[in-house]
């Protein structure tokens, strides 16, 4: 049996429906209530009412970041969610002051601010923005309900068929759809239903697999800054990884990475001896001086890059955007995927404002804007992985060689010049465009190299390495933040 759920005001009402629940279902939310009378959130999970792990969220318990790109664009979609993180227990750090890092090219150095993140755990993230998007009037949250079908014609789609708790058929009417239900979406197949189909598909997978635990932080360690020391893809050797960063309730998130023939192991007595394995044993030295908070080693596999080419459909339902993960999913190495989705949806947000929610065309407008941030990271995050031994997918292009070559000359100029670092950041942090990496005063700098002698080890302070260690000494001498 079959029931439906239509509003009260009739077929002239501005109703919209988000399938997913997650950071992209809930940022979707919160934008189409600028132009809906009701939003409807349909979540086949219960969600928490916490900051706790989410089901349907595994690769939650490792490290994730927000970029500056990503966070103004979460704040033109949601004013004030930085302060809200932040006095949840987030911390705003400035790039690359707070930053510890190895790059394929070597350390970077600690300038003043040029960019920033946030930084916390993804439960912490998603519950300061499910909390203040439920509270919104016009949202309803239908958790439990499974989503079924799309509802309509390739012409238009007018809802959908969700499976109630109760095992019922439910249609939900609506003037716009939003499929942000993740990197399991079934968007190709309820548009195969429709009619339409043809939409292309891409991988790369260079095989990485993922482990982290808590640590306790030092104490007096609040600004301590985020330490990583990353793989070399021109390296033809597995890629690995290994990365601190401070989160809320006094503790370090640690997570190592391993590309295909380099994983790290879910025994919790290799933990730290990988941590030493990778280009520099910093992060290893680091967490051997303090304690780790679980004796469960989390793993997570589910890091292939995906991209569904919805925008370059021969044909496209009005009523009907895709967006997030559901479009494309990236190596978490690079942490992109908040800041895509975010992005993509200000471009929803912007195209409801200015047209609402069912003139003709609009979904597909949307969509092919969406791809714009979407195709950046794809590049970015592909054009990397696919370099590592056994990785699998889409071979380098004619002219990737050269891009590469040249990208890694200007990361190995940005360890001695502000300049090239403030360019190389604005890319990473997705606030610019990598059109700006070949403007002719950063080519100029590229060519000239980093002018400086490179670090020779990371740039922590005494102060921050007597707060690690605890009065003890690190195995090795570090110079001063600024090199």
């Amino acid at each position: 049996m079959t029931s439906s759920v239509r509003n009260a005001h009739g077929v002239t009402s501005r109703r919209a429906v988000v399938i997913g629940g997650g950071m992209a279902g809930m940022l979707a939310a919160a934008v189409l209530t600028k132009a809906a009378d009701e939003v409807t959130i349909i979540e086949r999970d219960a969600l928490p009412t916490g900051p706790e792990p989410r089901k349907s969220l595994p690769q939650a318990r490792h490290v994730h970041v927000l970029w500056s790109g990503g966070a103004r664009a979460f704040e033109q979609i949601m004013p004030g969610i930085t302060d809200r993180w932040l006095a949840a227990g987030a911390r705003r750090i400035p790039l690359p002051t707070g930053l510890v890092s190895m790059t394929a090219q070597g350390w970077l150095r600690r300038w003043p601010e040029m960019q920033y993140m946030i930084a916390c755990t993804r439960d912490l993230l998603d519950w300061v923005v499910r909390e203040q998007v439920l509270r919104m009037p016009a949202v309803t949250l239908l958790q439990g309900h499974e989503m079924r079908a799309l509802e309509g014609t390739a012409d238009r789609v007018t809802g959908v068929r969700v499976r109630t708790p109760e095992g019922q058929d439910l249609v939900v009417d609506a003037n716009l759809v939003v499929d942000a239900s993740g990197r399991g979406s079934r968007a190709t197949e309820w548009l195969q239903t429709l009619g339409i189909g043809g939409i292309g598909e891409a991988e790369v997978d260079s095989g990485l697999v993922y482990a982290s635990r808590f640590y306790k932080a030092p104490a007096g360690s609040e600004d301590f800054p985020i330490v990583n020391v990353q793989s070399d893809p021109g390296d033809p050797v597995p890629g690995r990884t290994a990365t601190i960063v401070p989160v809320e309730l006094g503790r370090w998130l640690v997570t190592l990475s391993g590309t295909r023939g380099g994983e790290p192991s879910r025994d919790p007595d290799r933990f730290e001896s990988f941590a030493r394995s990778v280009r520099h044993p910093i992060v290893g030295e680091l967490i051997s001086l303090t304690t780790p908070l679980t004796q469960e080693v989390t793993v997570s596999r589910s890091t292939v890059n995906r991209r569904r080419y919805f925008e370059q459909a021969s044909a496209w339902p009005d009523g009907f955007v895709v967006v997030g993960d559901s479009v494309a999913t990236y190596n978490p190495l690079y942490g992109q995927g908040m800041t895509v989705a975010a992005q993509g949806l200000v471009e929803l947000g912007v195209a409801v404002g200015r047209r609402g929610l069912r003139t003709r065309g609009l979904a597909r407008d949307v969509q092919r804007a969406i791809a714009r941030p979407a195709n950046l990271a794809w590049e970015l995050a592909t054009s990397q992985d696919i370099l590592y031994p056994g990785a699998v997918g889409r071979q380098p292009r004619a002219g990737d060689a050269l891009m590469n070559r040249y990208v890694d000359r200007l990361v190995h100029a940005a360890t001695g010049r502000a300049q090239l670092t403030r360019a190389f950041l604005d890319v990473v942090t997705m606030s610019e465009s990598p059109t700006t990496w070949v403007h002719p005063d950063i080519v100029v700098g590229a060519l000239r190299g980093p002018g400086r002698k490179p670090l020779t080890a990371p740039p922590l302070t005494a102060e921050e390495l007597k707060t690690a260690a605890a009065g003890q000494r690190v195995t090795s001498e570090y110079p001063s933040p600024a090199g």
